[in-house]
């Protein structure tokens, strides 16, 4: 977004169209390829007993842990559903819908993204206090009850403060979900599975709600039905809500 603020103030809107577009793409490839260097000089922490089991990474081991995997499919669905709602699609929700102009919608979403940033580490540290299981019980809870007011004000919104008020209130909810995302879905499998368990359900759940969310918001807005995406989004926050209850609780087994 931040990329995307400065391209707007140094390029003329021809020049965004004509080539100016390709920029965030092109730094994004590099930034890969930086990424996966930095990963291939980690050290792997698994023990060798447990790269050496039978099972480590099969899909056999997976089926054993199958409850596990549907859980973190359900409230990653929701979760990265929610996230690009309020982060990706959420700057052309304020210029399609509200009416604002691009440049100050880009403005209010890397203000607000900046803010989500810093706080990340505040609801993670509230996590270890509260436990994992209420983490995400609060985010489920709160998604259901503010997702359509929220976005329904977004709708009518005309200042700019309000806008960042209202999406500082979304990504704050968010927040309890984020913060703890990559470490609850880690604490859920074994050692021998959990790049498989972890990966794979990240990866079906992101793309088919996360990815999509944009296309499915605009597809609806298309045919006249913005507001059933609202209402998509918050069931989707009733789904993290019911399985987040099955998570152990604080102090009961496995502390998440």
């Amino acid at each position: 977004m931040l990329v995307v603020v400065i391209l707007q103030q140094v390029l003329e809107d021809a020049e965004l169209r004509a080539w100016g577009w390709r920029i965030p793409f092109a730094l994004g490839a590099v930034l890969a390829v930086v990424a996966l260097w930095l990963r291939r000089q980690l050290d792997e922490t698994s023990k060798h007993e447990t790269r050496a089991l039978k099972e480590a990474g099969s899909l056999k081991g997976l089926w054993r842990n199958r409850k596990a995997f549907l859980m973190v499919l359900g409230f990653t669905a929701a979760g990265s559903l929610c996230f690009y709602t309020f982060t990706t699609y959420m700057q052309k929700y304020l210029v399609n819908t509200a009416g604002m102009h691009a440049n100050v919608a880009s403005g209010i979403m890397t203000a607000a993204l900046c803010v989500f940033m810093l706080v990340q580490p505040l609801f993670g540290a509230l996590s270890d206090k509260i436990g994992r299981r209420t983490s995400m019980l609060c985010f489920g809870a709160l998604a259901t009850l503010f997702t359509v007011p929220i976005l329904s004000a977004l709708q009518n919104v005309t200042s700019p403060y309000a806008a960042f008020a209202l999406v500082m209130c979304a990504l704050l909810i968010v927040s309890f979900y984020t913060s703890i995302s990559g470490i609850l879905k880690a604490e859920m499998f074994p050692a021998q599975v959990r790049a498989l368990g972890v990966g794979l359900s990240y990866a079906v759940a992101n793309a088919l709600f996360g990815g999509s969310a944009e296309y499915v918001a605009l597809s609806l807005k298309s045919v006249g039905m913005e507001s059933s995406f609202f209402w998509y989004v918050t069931a989707m926050a009733v789904l993290a809500f019911l399985v987040s209850l099955m998570l152990h609780r604080k102090g009961k087994g496995l502390r998440l």
